[in-house]
């Protein structure tokens, strides 16, 4: 059942052509430039709304394809996707706080995959009936950056699993954490 799901969702990344480049460089990272900018921010929770020439100004080719253009990133590409660090995952495009890592999971399906968000307010849910299938799109809940999908095939206690492009994810690893690693380093 698990490889009939990973090869549907491999079939539905090539539908949607795929838009990302592969490039790990960028996978999951900020500029300075989008960092350094107002609308990027992990404490305010004001909605952001600008143009897609403003957005294109701030975010980086890649990140603004699959933001603002609802692509997908390629799976098994992103450097989130088996990433075992402990911290929080934010929104690539605002900073929002999106998921803690300890609600991550391997779900085999290609991109990083969460069983529950930070919050209700982390993100926001729209039927998506694109590609001739009938899916949950999930946004950003403060500047609405397409994140991916959520499917009810997840583990315990919710059932759910988030399926989301590590392009549009930024991540910090919890400060306590790192002290930890570093004492026995």
């Amino acid at each position: 059942m698990k490889k009939l799901l990973s090869l549907l969702l491999l079939a539905n990344c090539l539908m949607q052509s795929c838009h990302a480049q592969s490039n790990n460089n960028q996978k999951g990272t900020m500029d300075s430039a989008n960092k350094k900018s107002q609308v990027y921010s992990r404490t305010d929770t004001g909605k952001v709304v600008l143009s897609n020439d403003e957005w294109r100004k701030i975010l980086s080719p890649e990140v603004y394809e699959i933001a603002r253009n609802k692509g997908t990133e390629r799976p098994f590409t992103s450097k989130f996707e088996t990433s075992k660090d402990i911290g929080t995952y934010y929104c690539a495009a605002c900073g929002n706080p999106l998921f803690k890592s300890d609600t991550k999971f391997e779900s085999g399906c290609g991109w990083p995959s969460f069983y529950e968000p930070i919050s209700k307010a982390s993100v926001i849910y729209t039927p998506d009936h694109s590609h001739g299938m009938e899916r949950t799109e999930v946004t950003c809940g403060r500047c609405k950056a397409h994140l991916g999908h959520v499917f009810n095939d997840g583990p315990p206690p919710t059932g759910l699993r988030y399926c989301i492009n590590g392009v549009v994810l930024d991540f910090e690893k919890a400060q306590a954490a790192a002290d930890d690693y570093n004492k026995k380093h």
